[in-house]
């Protein structure tokens, strides 16, 4: 994909986030990398709401501009911290998603937050998920944005302990399907947990060939993104722009 379809389509997941009650404030943030070595990358703007992002309105930086404060640009100071040292340690990682949706984040303030696999949903995310469990507080310190960055490691999803999630891909489309299906997940486990029942989990080898199974729909995020940038269409003129 070129700069201006990363553009639209990271666009794209802000608004929609906001229609799924995954934004937080002006907070949070996404990003997605232009360069092939992931070190030039496109982020939203500091404290600007996700429903009023556009395509245009992404500012790209460099995560070794070492001026990138300097100027009246600046991005927020924890944006920066985990973005850009995610995509300067893992140039797989091209799309970066970090929010603190309720459930997902409710899970992470247990004290262990693991993704039991329950059903499809939960065992989608088996053997996939690095739990970070060494909150540092604000991610304002370089220190804490490359203890993240070596936290999550070679996968595409990560719990962070008294945080929220980050997810990665390697396309917008990829890596907010899993973050769609990550709040899902999430939410039958929480829900699950409050019956007081005890839980029905699979055994490993049962959720390991679950979550195998996964790969035969993965067309379907590509899919899902599509319609839901055809909702955008219909009720967001100018997002695009």
């Amino acid at each position: 994909m070129n700069e201006q379809e990363i553009r639209v389509d990271l666009a794209a997941a802000f608004r929609l986030l906001v229609r799924m009650d995954m934004h937080e404030s002006v907070a949070n943030h996404l990003s997605a990398a232009v360069s092939e070595d992931g070190r030039h990358f496109l982020m939203n703007p500091r404290w600007r709401h996700f429903a009023d992002i556009t395509a245009s309105s992404l500012q790209r930086f460099d995560a070794d501009d070492e001026s990138v404060f300097d100027g009246a640009d600046a991005p927020d100071p924890s944006a920066w911290t985990i973005h850009s040292e995610i995509h300067r340690a893992n140039p797989r990682a091209r799309v970066v998603l970090h929010a603190h949706p309720t459930y997902a984040t409710t899970l992470c303030t247990l004290k262990d937050p693991t993704i039991l696999p329950i059903d499809n949903n939960t065992a989608r995310f088996f053997g996939r998920v690095a739990y970070d469990l060494s909150f540092g507080g604000m991610a304002t310190e370089v220190s804490e944005g490359e203890r993240i960055a070596a936290a999550l490691g070679n996968c595409d999803v990560m719990l962070m302990g008294n945080h929220g999630v980050t997810v990665t891909g390697a396309t917008v489309a990829e890596a907010f399907e899993d973050l769609y299906y990550l709040e899902k997940a999430c939410r039958t486990l929480i829900l699950a947990y409050s019956t007081g029942q005890p839980l029905n989990v699979m055994n490993d080898e049962l959720a390991a060939e679950t979550c195998a199974g996964w790969a035969e729909f993965r067309g379907q995020g590509e899919a899902h993104f599509s319609y839901l940038k055809s909702q955008l269409d219909r009720e967001c003129p100018g997002w695009r722009d």
